[in-house]
């Protein structure tokens, strides 16, 4: 029997998906003009175009392990950049995408205060994907062109944290190379949890569990 946490949940809404096949690189930055800041992201790889309309269960994910890793560093004294959607394109690579989230974390104060340029600055430490429907391009492709070292992947169910190995593929790992201290399991927990209360109460409730089981461990506030 289902229970009563399930039986509210349901199934996640998956996200709208809309695939351009044979477009060239100056219809894209064409289409990210165009765009701009309504709820749309784009996503490139080498030729096709993905155009994904977020649906409210995929934004609440998003923010909801956005917020999660800005409270855990906060209260770590870890240091954190937020970079949010940015969008991240290398034109020689002939690929670009936005993430859900994603943050600099090892590399934040190297890129503090800059305009950042791939071509010379480091990409983002940690990259979300909220992928209740999977995109029809290859952006774990995408991801390694442009070099992110650890990418979060949640369907709505269950979290994988993917690191970059050397060969320019990823593998799963069970724990976050950048926040070695929280399991994909403590992190879905947590998720879970915030299905049965407001935001407000769940965060609280967060960052006092960091305070009192992470923060004696390692050296945080």
């Amino acid at each position: 029997m289902a229970t009563s946490v399930e039986a509210r949940r349901g199934v996640p809404v998956p996200e709208q998906r809309i695939v351009l096949w044979g477009v060239d690189w100056d219809v894209y930055e064409t289409m990210l003009k165009l765009v701009g800041d309504r709820p749309i992201r784009l996503t490139y790889d080498r030729g096709n175009l993905e155009l994904m309309s977020p649906s409210h269960d995929h934004e609440r994910y998003k923010r909801l392990l956005g917020r999660m890793i800005e409270t855990l560093t906060l209260e770590l004294g870890l240091p954190c950049d937020a970079t949010g959607s940015t969008t991240w394109r290398k034109p020689l690579e002939d690929r670009g995408l936005e993430p859900d989230e994603c943050y600099y974390l090892t590399n934040a104060e190297r890129v503090v205060g800059r305009r950042i340029d791939l071509s010379v600055d480091p990409p983002p430490d940690l990259a979300i994907e909220v992928e209740i429907s999977r995109s029809a391009l290859d952006r774990m492709g995408i991801y390694a062109a442009l070099g992110v070292p650890e990418v979060w992947r949640f369907d709505g169910e269950a979290l994988r944290v993917e690191q970059l190995q050397a060969d320019g593929t990823y593998r799963e790992v069970i724990a976050s190379p950048g926040l070695p201290f929280l399991s994909s399991e403590e992190v879905v927990r947590w998720l879970r949890l915030a299905e049965t209360m407001g935001q407000t109460p769940w965060l609280r409730q967060f960052r006092e569990w960091v305070r009192d089981e992470l923060a004696p461990r390692f050296g945080g506030r």
